[in-house]
């Protein structure tokens, strides 16, 4: 089944947005285990919901019956139609496409640039040449002023992925910035 992880993931984000809300706490996930019973005869319990969402943690892999109930809730037969839909849909599928950026290689050494994300993120950036930023003003964000990362390139209304962040001579972890929503502020100063 770990096969499907990334199929599970996009299967429990429709079902979320079919819903009209977030499944976060045990009241939601009772609610909905009562909307999925009323509206389709559907049963699957709280305690199955919460494994599959990850509110628990569990190794738990989930029935295939499950997921083809979930499936027909959106509006498949069942988990395998949702999974063929996925892998045929143009959504997914990749294109070039237009927004506006900044591309490191343009940008000479000195060069400021700001850039922001959902919810109040601001970073002030140093461009110090060979893709190497450094944040030289932070608010409300988990980088602090000092923080050095690489980056080629920052695109309005996509995410910026991090494979590292330099931070007092040791490399952290990856990170990324606006994970939901992408970028929302970017400007050369």
């Amino acid at each position: 089944m770990n096969v499907f992880k990334p199929e599970i993931a996009e299967l429990l984000s429709y079902v979320e947005k079919k819903y009209a809300k977030n499944l976060r706490t045990t009241t939601d996930f009772d609610e909905f285990t009562f909307h999925l019973n009323r509206q389709m005869g559907i049963k699957i319990s709280t305690s199955t919901l919460k494994r599959l969402w990850g509110y628990v943690n569990d190794t738990h892999i989930p029935r295939s019956n499950t997921l083809d109930l979930l499936a027909r809730y959106i509006g498949y037969n069942h988990f395998g139609d949702f999974c063929a839909w996925l892998k045929s849909s143009t959504a997914y599928n990749s294109s070039f496409f237009s927004a506006k950026q900044v591309v490191s290689n343009e940008l000479t050494p000195g060069a400021e640039v700001e850039i922001g994300w959902s919810p109040n993120r601001y970073l002030r950036l140093k461009y110090k040449g060979n893709t190497l930023f450094e944040v030289t003003e932070a608010r409300q964000s988990k980088l602090h002023e000092g923080d050095c990362f690489e980056a080629s390139a920052f695109l309005i209304g996509q995410p910026l992925s991090l494979p590292y962040v330099l931070r007092s001579g040791i490399r952290t972890s990856p990170f990324i910035a606006g994970r939901n929503g992408g970028l929302t502020l970017l400007n050369c100063l």
